[in-house]
């Protein structure tokens, strides 16, 4: 009982980490983009 109970916690631990790490993903492109955008520039040379 107490390990299906911890392989319960560990699976919701482990999908609420993916959430985390896609919305860091998101938090960091939508930075470059407005970095990019004040800079006047497309981003290529």
């Amino acid at each position: 009982m107490r390990l299906s109970r911890m392989a319960i916690v560990m699976a919701v631990l482990a999908l609420a980490a993916c959430n985390t790490v896609a919305g860091v993903g998101e938090d960091i492109t939508g930075a470059a983009r407005t970095v990019q955008g004040g800079m006047g520039g497309s981003g290529g040379y």
